[in-house]
């Protein structure tokens, strides 16, 4: 439960907990009430279920209406939980006419247009959740905690708000929780902010805030999270860290601060997570791990930290997330980081890291590890084949552009939970092993720019997670990236790992022989990408069974035969590229198939259109029904009167007259 809802849910429990003096039978609401709730009902351009006066004159009883006991004048409305109600309009000033409203919540739906100043001169308001709506306009001068001087939660995540964030917050003496998170808010912080003394939650992440982070934030010692990543904040960050001593969360990734990490933040023994990825901070890592002994997620990713990675960092046992990558470390990695027992998700992706071998023989003792990124690295050493390699929890393993050479090794066949594989851009041969049709969670694999040879493995066919779709997946946390760089484009990242499409990516390679019918069963696969190979043989009319595939890429490869009509029953097809086989006959027609571009049939000097068709295969020509017989290899016509000939000779010489 969340610190809004946690609020939410006290005032709600207070509001149960008022005597009751009557039945409740005998209670209806407020007529005041009555007629606000029906203005507000008339600016929506949606029904709110369960409202309908006719049918339940008593709005107590309606639908997200939470009232109180009172006996005078009718049943106050006190609550408004309309959150996730699919309500469109926009909110008109009626809502003003709710003077006892302590929690509206309108969250989640989509709801539109300026907000009307009368919001804020609800007297008794105590929680306003506007969040995840199309709200847009600026919200400054609106009067803020002037009469509603109880505010404790504003949220606006997730809107078009615009503007400035407001000066007037000031009055909000008693807020403790404010989130502007997700608008197009701009200028700088005013210093009115920092007088908000209560504050312990405020959410500023995705706007375009500017400007240095002030001095004025040590005034708000009640802080426990502070997330202002993805603006435009620029200069050193204030050594003030020490006066925070309740700040357990703080996030500053995605903007323009430069200089080392303040003295005060690397001591800071409240902290648990410190995201500053994707920043310009320099000099070394200096973590102070003896007295930070609540860590337990660190992002110093995308930076200008200069290395050796810091021995002491082993220290900060309680580490369970570590990015460092993307900056100009280098050297081996510290044999004492075997010493991170609870670490299970761990980015080194583009750190000029040496030496695979040991790493991975370290890196083994992390036990708990699932999550290993070690993209642009060990420039062009062999991939280890230490059979005493072990990693029982790894789940995705990114091992990308490092120009590793030799076979994909036998330990990772023990990898028994890899859900997710990139070894791309490498020099890594051989054949491909079949165990990787043992893999019971795999989903996506990028084999990609390799030369691994010989056969595509059958066993890729009977991958149970691309068959069934069944599968579940642990996410990073938030200062947590993985990275794969490509060669010639940019560097991909994956942040969400369940957002990605299933995958099998052996591109670029040197593999031979046939592609198997049996890739049918893969159902819930959305991506097959088996360009630039030597594959042969016909294209599987199977294929048609991958109902989820979006993407299907054969082109390059020395493919025959004709383009099966069923795969114009993949309706979620968007990219299909055939160009460059020896492919021959009619292009298919209809629903998908009417939007792929002539590029993706280049090439191929058999292929024709319906309407225009000089090379037909012979499947085409002579269809099962359409085949002219023959007798001893000649045309039915000629076979049959050479067989009439013949008999007559024979009968002839043999004394038999025809009658």
């Amino acid at each position: 439960m969340g610190y809004r809802g946690f609020c939410l849910y006290l005032v709600l429990l207070a509001l149960s907990l008022e005597p009751q003096n009557l039945k409740s039978e005998e209670l209806t609401c407020n007529p005041t009430d009555l007629r606000a709730l029906a203005g507000f009902s008339n600016c929506l351009e949606s029904a709110i279920a369960g409202w309908n006066s006719t049918v339940s004159p008593d709005c107590c009883t309606w639908s997200g209406i939470i009232c109180d006991n009172s006996t005078f004048s009718g049943r106050r409305v006190v609550g408004l939980e309309l959150g996730s109600k699919r309500l469109t309009g926009k909110i008109c000033e009626s809502l003003a006419g709710l003077n006892q409203l302590r929690v509206l919540n309108l969250s989640h739906n989509f709801l539109w247009g300026s907000l009307p100043a009368e919001l804020f001169s609800l007297q008794n308001i105590e929680i306003i959740d506007l969040s995840n709506n199309d709200f847009l306009g600026s919200i400054s001068n609106k009067g803020m905690c002037t009469i509603s001087t109880r505010i404790q939660v504003l949220n606006f995540s997730n809107n078009h708000f615009s503007g400035q964030v407001p000066k007037d917050l000031a009055n909000c003496t008693f807020l403790n929780h404010l989130s502007f998170d997700g608008n197009s808010l701009s200028g700088s912080l005013p210093e009115t902010l920092f007088q908000l003394k209560n504050l312990s939650e405020l959410n500023l992440q995705g706007n375009r805030i500017s400007g240095p982070l002030s001095n004025g934030i040590v005034n708000l010692s009640n802080l426990v999270k502070l997330d202002i990543s993805s603006n435009l904040f620029s200069g050193v960050l204030p050594d003030i860290f020490g006066s925070l001593a309740r700040l357990e969360h703080f996030s500053a990734m995605s903007n323009s601060f430069t200089g080392l990490l303040p003295n005060s933040l690397v001591n800071s023994p409240s902290l648990q997570m410190l995201n500053l990825n994707n920043n310009s901070l320099s000099g070394s890592i200096n973590l102070n791990c003896s007295a930070m002994k609540n860590l337990v997620s660190l992002g110093l990713g995308s930076n200008l930290f200069l290395g050796p990675i810091p021995d002491g960092l082993s220290f900060c046992r309680g580490l369970k997330a570590l990015n460092l990558a993307r900056n100009n470390l280098g050297g081996e990695l510290p044999n004492n980081f075997k010493n991170l027992k609870s670490l299970t998700q761990l980015s080194l992706s583009n750190t000029s890291l040496s030496n695979i071998l040991s790493a991975l023989r370290i890196l083994q003792n992390c036990r708990n590890l699932s999550m290993l990124g070690l993209t642009r690295n060990f420039h062009d050493e062999q991939i280890p084949n230490d059979v005493s390699l072990e990693f029982k929890n790894l789940n995705s393993l990114i091992l990308a552009n490092c120009q590793l050479r030799g076979p994909i090794p036998q330990w990772l066949s023990r990898c028994h939970k890899l859900q997710f594989l990139d070894l791309s851009w490498n020099h890594l041969g051989g054949n491909i092993p079949s165990w990787f049709g043992k893999f019971e969670s795999l989903f996506y694999l990028d084999l990609s720019n390799n030369s691994f040879k010989g056969e595509l493995p059958k066993s890729l066919t009977e991958l149970q997670c691309l068959i069934s779709g069944k599968m579940t997946i642990e996410e990073p946390v938030s200062s947590f990236q993985l990275y794969a760089a490509r060669q010639g484009g940019p560097s991909l990242s994956y942040r969400q790992i369940s957002g990605l499409r299933p995958t099998l990516d052996l591109s670029y390679n040197i593999l031979q022989g046939p592609i198997w019918p049996s890739f049918g069963n893969l159902k819930r696969l959305h991506v097959l990408n088996l360009k630039e190979n030597n594959l042969s043989g016909p294209i599987p009319n199977n294929l048609s069974g991958m109902t989820y595939l979006e993407k299907l890429d054969l082109s390059h490869n020395k493919l025959s035969g004709e383009i099966p009509r069923a795969l114009v029953n993949l309706s979620f097809l968007s990219t299909f590229d055939v160009s460059y086989n020896q492919l021959c006959g009619e292009i298919p027609e209809g629903s998908q198939f009417d939007t792929f571009p002539d590029t993706s049939f280049e090439g191929n000097n058999g292929l024709c259109s319906a309407e225009y068709c000089t090379c037909q295969s012979e499947q085409t020509r002579h269809s099962p029904g359409e085949k002219k017989m023959t007798t001893i290899g000649l045309p039915f016509g000629i076979g049959a009167a050479t067989g009439f000939v013949l008999t007559v000779i024979c009968c002839f010489m043999s004394g038999l007259s025809l009658p």
